[in-house]
């Protein structure tokens, strides 16, 4: 059946009778493919049957369905024709594993980061109305992603709307009220109905007309009415925001969804529909652990666990070990997380002081400052987060910790080039923003060891302090060069003359392997290994600036705002005479793909290094 099925058109050319078989089809699909190529699973389990019902009820393309976060879009890109693309599935080049604009004009709105499908679908709503067009618009949200205050501000914001705009609350753990038997199921059938607005809007209007008591009459009722909902409608924080609330529902019965979703798009209103679902459904494993079906490399289906070798630690886990122990003698050290316990290694940390982990949901803003309120109180906070996810506490890094001066601990995961995910997750700004507020230090380790040794500096340390490091296994080369570290003070670890390679955190590993092409080819270098990108270690280049001919800037971070950019501002001011080549990511977003790809696209593998090196030093003796 699944090869049959092309578009929503096909799909609805189908039996209704076969829609469980089909869904099953895509299910054994799902499991396969992402046991190949990795991804999302978990949550694209289910929702089958929901992106069944949307296709159904909606004139897709037309209509627009918004993802939030995206991670449960495959089912939907599978109904759109990309069935066939699966084979490629977060490759370089291929089929993305979130909504693309680019990649098909069934995705309207491209996602990656949580809690913005309503603000987005909100936004196509009043285009819609404005420009005089006649679609239906529809915002998935998960529980999760509700925690997000960007969602409340979205509903807050849609409580004023006049025109239709649908809200799916996809919940598979969340703990809004049951339903209380059939009346429940009542409610939502006729709350929907056509006849039930129609009645309930002229009442309102006939009532409102009868002199001298019409209007109070329609207040009393109304009145009335609101307290009988307080007891018999679970939804009563929407309705309280003027968003008419309809659920909870089946979200694995198509046949209520299909009904409740055509009737959704008659009323002039918001409206949510909440739909229950089962987190990695019709796959054993996925369903006894969906947080590791989540996101997961390639695996074994017969057993569910992963394929491929570990190497070592990986740098999360380093961070996981240092903190923990730390903690231990040091009973000030506290932790947050924004909804990620487990991504950010902070797992065993709550096991083992339970009372000292805060995870305050999909709320960056929100843990940024929770964690300077407890910094002002005395405490040693450390945000633990990935790095493109801090991006979204901006302000609060600047206003509440910054300005203040207090003593926040950042530690950012998945920094620099993340792989599969894209350009949503690649973690490629945060020296360039953060080490634009005045204050903060920003710190890479070179390798595992200066992990933990650079998380008790900045946890010693009277002042903000950020310490980023990538996905992967952890560099655990050049155990050896240990120099104590000191504030602003970078470590030299190899010295020589003409090339000066000034590495940051985990390109250091790459340098090594530039600096030993240089040596091969006779030309001596100096290797640096950066630590501090803030403050910058200008005393060392001083130094070396009369000893080399060309100082080289190695960084997993866009070129614009990063650390080459602040070396270069260094030489235009003192005027010394140095060559300068940055080695960076250029002002572009980076598309998902495997690493060691990427960086070989990027230029930033240690070939393209060497050879660039070689280029600019034959330019510098023609010229």
């Amino acid at each position: 059946m699944l090869e049959k099925i092309g578009s929503p058109e096909d799909l609805k050319a189908l039996e209704p009778e076969k829609y469980s078989a089909l869904a099953e089809e895509i299910r054994q699909f799902l499991i396969e493919r992402v046991s190949e190529h990795g991804g999302h699973l978990a949550s694209n389990l289910g929702v089958v049957e929901l992106t069944m019902a949307l296709h159904l009820a909606l004139d897709l393309p037309e209509d627009k369905i918004v993802w939030d976060v995206g991670h449960q879009s495959y089912t939907h890109k599978i109904l759109t024709g990309r069935r066939d693309e699966f084979s490629s599935l977060r490759e370089f080049g291929g089929l993305s594993g979130f909504p693309k604009r680019r990649e098909s004009e069934y995705d309207c709105f491209d996602t990656g980061h949580s809690s913005t499908s309503i603000s987005a679908g909100l936004g196509l709503v009043e285009a819609r109305d404005r420009m005089g067009e006649d679609y239906t618009v529809v915002s998935v949200i998960g529980d999760g992603a509700l925690s997000g205050g960007m969602a409340y501000e979205a509903l807050n914001n849609a409580s004023r709307l006049k025109s239709n705009f649908i809200i799916v609350l996809n919940d598979n753990n969340m703990s809004i009220s049951e339903s209380t038997g059939g009346f429940s199921r009542y409610l939502s059938k006729i709350r929907v109905g056509s006849g039930y607005n129609t009645l309930k809007r002229d009442l309102r209007r006939g009532l409102s007309k009868v002199p001298g008591v019409g209007e109070s009459l329609v207040e009393n009722i109304s009145q009335a009415k609101m307290a009988l909902k307080q007891f018999m409608v679970p939804g009563m924080f929407f309705e309280n925001l003027d968003i008419t609330y309809v659920g909870p529902l089946d979200g694995h019965n198509i046949s209520q969804m299909v009904r409740i979703f055509e009737e959704a798009k008659k009323i002039d209103r918001p409206i949510l529909i909440h739909v229950k679902t089962k987190k990695g459904k019709g796959y054993e494993f996925a369903e006894r652990y969906p947080s590791r079906f989540h996101g997961i490399g390639p695996f074994d289906i017969e057993t569910g666990k992963s394929i491929g070798e570990k190497s070592g630690i990986s740098w999360t886990e380093a961070f996981s070990h240092s903190i923990c122990k730390l903690a231990g003698e040091d009973g000030r050290i506290v932790a947050v997380t924004a909804a990620m316990p487990e991504g950010t290694g902070l797992k065993k940390f709550g096991s083992l002081y339970p009372e000292r982990l805060y995870d305050v949901g999909i709320a960056e803003e929100h843990g940024v400052t929770f964690a300077a309120g407890m910094a002002a109180g005395g405490l040693k906070p450390v945000v633990a987060v990935y790095s493109s996810f801090l991006q979204r506490a901006y302000d609060q890094i600047l206003h509440d910790v910054c300005i203040q001066k207090l003593p926040v601990v950042f530690a950012l995961d998945r920094a620099g080039l993340v792989g599969n995910d894209g350009e949503t997750h690649h973690g490629i700004f945060d020296l360039s923003y953060l080490s634009s507020l005045p204050g903060m230090t920003v710190f890479a380790p070179k390798n595992k060891y200066e992990l933990r040794a650079g998380l008790e500096f900045g946890l010693a340390l009277d002042g903000p302090f950020a310490i980023r490091y990538p996905r992967g296994t952890a560099y655990a080369g050049l155990k050896d060069h240990e120099a104590p570290i000191e504030l602003g003070k970078s470590e030299v670890i190899f010295r020589g003359e003409k090339v000066a390679l000034l590495a940051v955190g985990n390109m250091v590993e790459t340098a090594v392997s530039v600096y030993e092409r240089l040596q091969a080819n006779g030309i001596p270098a100096t290797l640096v290994n950066v630590r501090f990108v803030k403050p910058m270690d200008t005393e060392l280049l001083k130094e070396l600036a009369p000893e080399h001919s060309l100082f080289v800037t190695l960084e997993e971070n866009v070129i614009t705002g990063g650390f080459g950019e602040h070396v270069a501002s260094w030489i235009c001011d003192t005027g010394v005479s140095v060559g300068l080549l940055k080695e960076g990511i250029p002002d572009c977003f980076v598309e998902h793909g495997a690493t060691e790809i990427l960086k070989k696209k990027l230029g930033l593998d240690a070939g393209s290094i060497y050879e660039d090196i070689i280029r600019r030093l034959s330019d510098s003796r023609e010229g």
